[in-house]
């Protein structure tokens, strides 16, 4: 495996006047801000981070998952990067506040 996490962010922007949305500015800027943590605590060549599409779970949103977990956080504000970095990524910490239950999903 080339990285030992990857950090998927979701970027969807849908139409406006349609079901709500990650948005393509918000998934935007946590992508920088990730990848800005990411290098700066010389983890770049380990772990990557990049925006992906739709993850179907828009009301959640803003939306990132990290594999190979499969960990999907919710509600995540750039204020949140710093934490989901320094616990997850570094430590192997779920950030269990914005743990999406999957049972209330839909």
């Amino acid at each position: 495996m080339l990285y030992q996490k990857h950090i998927f962010i979701c970027t969807n922007q849908r139409p406006e006047g349609s079901r709500v949305c990650c948005g393509e500015e918000r998934g935007l800027a946590l992508t920088a801000a990730f990848k800005k943590a990411i290098k700066d605590r010389g983890l770049n060549t380990e772990m990557r981070a990049q925006k992906a599409g739709c993850f179907d779970i828009c009301e959640q949103g803003p939306n990132v998952i990290i594999y190979p977990e499969g960990t999907c956080y919710g509600k995540v504000q750039l204020s949140d990067v710093e934490e989901i970095v320094s616990e997850h990524l570094e430590n192997n910490r779920i950030v269990e506040r914005l743990v999406i239950d999957s049972n209330n999903l839909k």
